[in-house]
């Protein structure tokens, strides 16, 4: 559920480095709770407000944040048109639209299914990769992976039975959210890698931009609540608060001390934890095929992650 902008050779400046103050085990903890109970707050939020309202409310918490850690750390906003530009369009890959797309899915289908389509993340972007990026190439062990992977799709989503009692149009919302990011992973990689700017300066920037086309897309489409739904409200401000905004801090820190493929595995952990939220606390159902077919889906992705050993 990356929502941060960190292309692969983005420069870090010695004072972007956070402060140890928690063991990183901790802020990993810390992390995967966060985006686990995320398709929760945002199950209770649609509850009371549109889904655009939702997304909406998700990012104005998220991007106040941000901009209060750019404040405290003396941080600018990134300069360029050409920057802004392509800003613009990472904000919506990997924030408008997902965001969105996963709020309009949980109209219908159960927050544990949502959080399980998102593990299929990986999946998407092995495949994408291998036909966008030049220097991933396929393997035995990645191709067996994505396979996998897409296995365990069919196997949570009950395809033997027909895909019976299966909303069809939320849970492809929801697949469409998780094949976003990967989209957006690589634009990114193709188009502001090696930037001076900081993560925290170009993600802050990146989520003011979501914001701002969010607001315009509510505007048209919504009208205003017709009374405050306090409840909703409140997972709303938890969402955007730390599902987006902490959520980021911690991310990019566990990025710059123990490296990305260490701090990727919070991915893994997501899932479980959103199918473990939404059955104790929703009384959402679950049957056997879901944590099977999670268990699945995992391993496929774990798979896809595998880079083969440089020659000698």
């Amino acid at each position: 559920m990356s929502t941060v902008t960190t292309p692969g050779r983005v420069a870090t400046p010695s004072g972007d480095r956070p402060r140890r103050r928690l063991d990183w085990r901790l802020r990993f903890t810390a992390l995967s709770l966060i985006w686990g109970f995320s398709f929760l707050l945002i199950k209770v939020g649609t509850e009371g407000y549109a889904p655009f309202q939702v997304t909406l409310g998700r990012l104005v918490f998220g991007t106040a944040v941000l901009a209060a850690a750019m404040a405290v750390r003396r941080e600018r906003l990134p300069r360029g048109a050409r920057t802004w530009g392509h800003l613009a369009v990472a904000a919506f890959l990997l924030n408008a639209l997902p965001f969105s797309l996963f709020a309009y899915a949980e109209l219908t289908i159960p927050s544990t299914l949502a959080g399980i389509c998102n593990a299929t993340s990986p999946l998407w972007g092995m495949a994408l990769s291998l036909v966008a990026l030049s220097e991933d190439r396929p393997t035995r062990v990645r191709v067996a992976g994505l396979g996998l992977g897409f296995l365990g799709v069919l196997t949570v989503l009950g395809a033997w039975q027909g895909f019976h009692d299966l909303d069809a149009t939320g849970t492809a919302l929801a697949l469409l959210a998780s094949l976003s990011y990967p989209i957006g992973w690589i634009y990114v990689r193709r188009t502001l890698a090696g930037t001076s700017n900081s993560h925290l300066s170009m993600t802050g920037a990146q989520l003011l931009l979501a914001t701002v086309q969010l607001a315009v897309v509510t505007r048209l489409f919504t009208t205003l609540p017709t009374h405050l739904s306090v409840g909703p409200l409140l997972a709303i401000a938890a969402l955007g608060a730390l599902g987006t905004g902490l959520a980021v801090l911690l991310q990019y820190g566990l990025v710059a001390e123990v490296g990305p493929t260490t701090a990727q595995m919070v991915t893994y952990f997501i899932p479980v934890i959103a199918t473990a939220a939404g059955v104790a606390l929703l009384g959402e159902s679950l049957t056997w095929s879901t944590p099977v077919g999670a268990v699945i889906v995992l391993t496929g992705a774990a798979l896809t992650q595998v880079r083969p050993k440089p020659r000698g």
